[in-house]
């Protein structure tokens, strides 16, 4: 079934509740007592994972567009950027908050003394630019600059893993697949884009040849 603009509303509905249910679902661990022994640590790498996880489905969302021919996707995207986002700023709040204490002096150290810190601070400043752009009217008013704005969309999706994997001291198999799913996706949205470039390179040759 080729989904259109009809289930637009219903499929939005549906990506809002399964992206808020793991944020219930942190609050009743943390409240139950099922946060482990360190519930900060806890906090701060679920909501960080949260983020992670919400980026792979953005990178899926045109791959399966195209795939399946389901166009209205497409027009889902701004709506999981953003929880992308809301991730991400719980992720850094929690750091912020419950490790640092709102002590802003140490985290200017632990940017200077973390490289993998720094990486998660620039991923996140290129968020909050696509966060902030993801608005209509800023959208028209940039013009072709909108997309080469949101391209940095890449680099976010291959700092953020980098940034997972150098936070961990040990266990880098869950933070190396991340990079491994990342790796594919870049790698089958730059196949697409390259025969998208050769159809219309041949579509531009046939024109001008008549």
């Amino acid at each position: 079934m080729r989904l259109t603009s009809k289930h637009l509303f219903w499929l939005k509905a549906v990506m809002h509740l399964v992206a808020l249910w793991p944020i219930g679902y942190l609050v009743l661990s943390v409240v139950s007592g099922d946060a482990g022994g360190d519930p900060v640590q806890y906090i701060i790498h679920y909501t960080g994972v949260g983020a992670l996880n919400t980026l792979v489905i953005l990178l899926m969302i045109s791959p399966l567009a195209r795939r399946f021919k389901q166009g209205i996707l497409i027009q889902t995207r701004r709506l999981i950027g953003l929880y992308v986002f809301a991730y991400a700023s719980l992720h850094i709040l929690a750091f912020i908050s419950l490790d640092l204490l709102f002590e802003w002096s140490l985290l200017l150290q632990e940017i200077l003394k973390r490289p993998y810190i720094l990486v998660g601070a620039v991923a996140y400043l290129i968020l909050i630019a696509l966060s902030i752009t993801s608005l209509k009217v800023i959208r028209k008013k940039m013009g072709r600059r909108w997309q080469q704005l949101h391209n940095w969309v890449y680099l976010v999706a291959i700092l953020v893993p980098i940034h997972f994997y150098w936070s961990v001291k040990s266990e880098v198999i869950e933070p190396s697949i991340y990079i491994l799913i990342i790796i594919g996706l870049l790698a089958l949205r730059l196949s697409i884009g390259k025969k998208l470039s050769q159809t219309f390179t041949r579509l531009r040759l046939k024109l001008s040849s008549q």
